[in-house]
């Protein structure tokens, strides 16, 4: 395969400006086309297409390719970001073809998706792509009519004269576009003029997804291609000696059967440390490599502790306590101590979540193809950087020779930032000497890692005799890593305070989950802040609103990481549209507001109880993101944010024994469930100008706070402990 990286010159490029997002080289090149067969007969399929910069190739019938640089893990990029280009470039949305890229390191930085970081780091580049397109594209029509730029407009992918009749399409002057110099400074479209961005378009794989076209990294296949499954130790602490290898070899529809080794000394973004050695099983069918997998006889060695779930609280319970795990960041204002002292009231809480699988629900899985001299990877990676560098090490090949493709994925939320399933396909097909497609089973990834870390964390909050807010600590621990952070609110509202992150060691293999740390941090905190205003006597959102007063006119340090007015101005919204303090007949609401990845969301929940068992009724969400880019990818990414986090709170938990996840499938880790989901989510977005920031994750963790402060409402019963389904006590409710 030709290697996408030497094929383009200096104009395949664009140099971003310092200012505008500090030194990028962008480029793109693109595996598959996204616009349905009906959008490209309105147009003729042009004869010849022409390379204007890395973002956008035109055809000389007008036909506009827009490059996708990002992962798709289903938070609609590979329509937003071209919407982006789209904009500056003035062309018509319909005259548009999206596809994706494969890696290239060469020409693009932040090519991953995590951290709700796509069109946030982007934004700056994605624009100056389009302007700089439009502008060589003015300036080749104003050269060949012999007239000054400045004489000239562009509407929709058609140049015309100011004050002349002439007019030229895109397609008809893009190919002495390519011969204009880029220029040194292009022009933005003022905010207020923009006429695509802030309009909703549907996803480009939309017709695709629903009619079953292939996408997905399951969906890919290749000539001659093997399947291939794995089998790892069955418990975290445990090492492979040795498996029934000729055995497992002589059964039908299996070719090989090997032990493979995926250690590598500083690895990229790699989180696996519990299974780096692994029985392979390479054949023709899933169906008869799984027949296999129950066959093998293996021999394990126990290396490390056996750890079960009563040792991971334990261990939770000693650090938080003892101060024993490391604290790995802290923030003191203030004397707490002291303010504590002679405080009228105070309040302590302690919550607990516990480990939690991520569940894509497509498995996990990677196609490679290594020879002597190449490799080519395929699949659904959240980082494909890391992982063509960790193959680089594997392999001792060359970057230069290995290509990483990106495949749509099925759901991600932090389990596919991590590589060690493509590095375990890249080893199988080395071995083989042919190209493999990996599967993984669901007990394979829910017993493999990696695992959302599980959390402890006790709050404490101290009132004068006036109920005014005078000490606030929280001290949190988690497995590995706390969850706490410390100069977000209420850091800045209150003179005594004190915030520790703690970490503690586990063998269990962990990652980020959506919305890291963040998810239990929100819930935690706001479920704490409305107990701590019931005992001001409060109404829970206008107790939040003084201290956001505090933190706005009269801010406690100098670190805080959030702005107070627009952390405000959400819980103002919500509190609007809501209606709050309004009072209907067996609807009970909780309210809670959470900052993270620079977007600040409130979320009112309201519930009603049936036959005892608290039911989501509506969910209301004011959300601060700056610039929506597309309001429905929008909507549809707070709304899947609401139903994931109230999902996971309820239900979710995974537990060991000696060593071993308990449950393994969906028979025993319980999903949320349709009847359970909220019946209606409605979403407001606050309207500014600000540059657009994260959004796949932020709708997330207030909705944990804000069930928990529902279902207390409903049942009178402050729930600490997660999953809140398995202590919720139906005998005890009062609603």
């Amino acid at each position: 395969m030709t290697l996408v990286k030497t094929q383009y010159n200096r104009r395949s490029f664009l140099k971003v400006s310092v200012a505008a997002g500090g030194g990028m080289l962008i480029g793109f090149s693109w595996l598959t086309g996204c616009t349905s067969e009906k959008k490209i007969e309105k147009i003729a399929i042009p004869n010849e297409w022409f390379e204007i910069n890395g973002y956008i190739k035109i055809g000389d019938t007008g036909l506009v390719t827009i490059y996708s640089p990002n992962p798709e893990i289903g938070q609609n990029v590979r329509t937003s970001m071209p919407m982006i280009v789209a904009e500056e470039l003035d062309v018509d949305w319909n005259n548009v073809v999206v596809e994706q890229a494969p890696l290239n390191t060469g020409f693009y930085q932040n090519q991953f998706a995590g951290g709700s970081l796509s069109i946030r780091l982007s934004w700056n580049a994605l624009r100056l792509a389009g302007a700089t397109a439009r502008r060589m594209l003015l300036e080749a029509a104003a050269k060949e009519w012999s007239v000054p730029v400045g004489d000239l407009t562009v509407d929709k992918g058609v140049i015309k004269e100011k004050n002349g009749e002439r007019t030229i399409g895109y397609g008809e002057i893009a190919s002495k576009a390519v011969g204009i110099e880029i220029p040194e400074e292009v022009e933005l479209k003022e905010i207020k003029n923009f006429e695509l961005i802030g309009t909703s378009k549907k996803n480009v794989d939309g017709s695709k997804i629903v009619t079953g076209e292939p996408l997905f990294g399951l969906d890919f296949t290749r000539e001659g291609m093997k399947l291939a499954m794995i089998q790892h130790p069955p418990a975290f602490g445990m090492k492979l000696i040795d498996f029934n290898e000729d055995e497992i070899k002589a059964m039908s529809g299996v070719s090989d059967a090997f032990i493979v080794d995926i250690s590598i000394d500083e690895p990229d973004w790699n989180d696996e440390k519990g299974f780096l050695q692994l029985i392979a099983i390479v054949g023709d069918s899933t169906w008869q490599l799984m027949k296999a997998k129950k066959a093998i006889k293996a021999n394990w060695e126990t290396v490390s502790e056996l750890e079960n779930s009563e040792m991971h609280s334990k261990k939770l319970e000693q650090a938080l306590a003892s101060g024993s795990g490391n604290v790995d960041q802290a923030r003191k204002d203030g004397n707490p101590d002291a303010a504590f002292k002679k405080a009228a009231k105070v309040i302590e809480r302690t919550y607990t979540s516990p480990f939690m699988a991520h569940n894509t629900m497509e498995p996990m899985n990677f196609f490679a193809n290594v020879t002597e001299n190449s490799a080519e990877l395929i699949g659904p990676t959240q980082m494909p950087e890391p992982l063509e560098k960790s193959v680089s090490k594997l392999l001792n090949m060359p970057l230069e020779n290995i290509t990483v493709n990106m495949t749509r994925m099925g759901g991600g939320f932090g389990r596919r930032l991590y590589v060690h399933y493509g590095l375990e396909a890249a080893v199988i097909s080395k071995k083989i000497g042919k190209p493999v497609k990996l599967i993984y089973s669901r007990e394979d990834d829910m017993t493999q890692g990696t695992y959302r870390p599980a959390y402890r964390s006790t709050y404490k909050a101290g009132l004068d005799e006036n109920n005014n807010l005078i000490a606030f600590s929280v001290k949190g621990v988690g497995l590995p890593e706390g969850p706490i952070f410390p100069n977000r609110f209420p850091a800045g509202t209150v003179d005594n305070y004190l915030a520790e992150k703690i970490n503690t060691e586990t063998n269990v293999t962990t990652g980020a989950w959506r919305a890291p740390r963040s998810h239990f941090t929100a819930g935690a905190e706001q479920s704490f802040l409305d107990e701590v205003a019931e005992l001001a006597g409060k109404d829970p959102i206008d107790f939040r609103l003084e201290l956001f007063d505090r933190a706005i006119n009269n801010p406690v340090g100098e670190k805080n990481e959030y702005d107070a007015e627009r952390y405000a101005g959400v819980l103002k919204l919500v509190k609007e549209k809501s209606n709050w303090g309004e009072k209907l007949p067996g609807v009970y609401r909780g309210v809670a507001a959470y900052f993270c990845h620079s977007t600040y969301v409130a979320e009112v929940v309201d519930l009603v109880l049936e036959n005892g068992h608290p039911k989501v009724k509506k969910v209301w969400c004011a959300v601060d993101c700056g610039i929506v880019v597309n309001p429905d990818g929008a909507v549809n990414m707070i709304q899947g944010g609401v139903i994931d986090g109230i999902g996971h709170a309820m239900y979710s938990e995974l537990t060991f024994s000696n060593g071993a996840a308990n449950e393994s499938n969906f028979d025993k880790y319980q999903l949320i469930r349709h009847s359970q989901a909220p019946e209606e989510i409605e979403v407001f977005f606050v309207e500014n100008e600000i540059d657009p920031t994260g959004l796949g994750e932020p709708g997330l963790p207030p909705a944990v706070g804000a069930l928990a402060n529902a279902i207390y409402a409903a049942t009178g019963q402050r729930l600490t402990q997660q999953p809140f389904a398995k202590y919720l006590k139906p005998e005890k409710i009062i609603g």
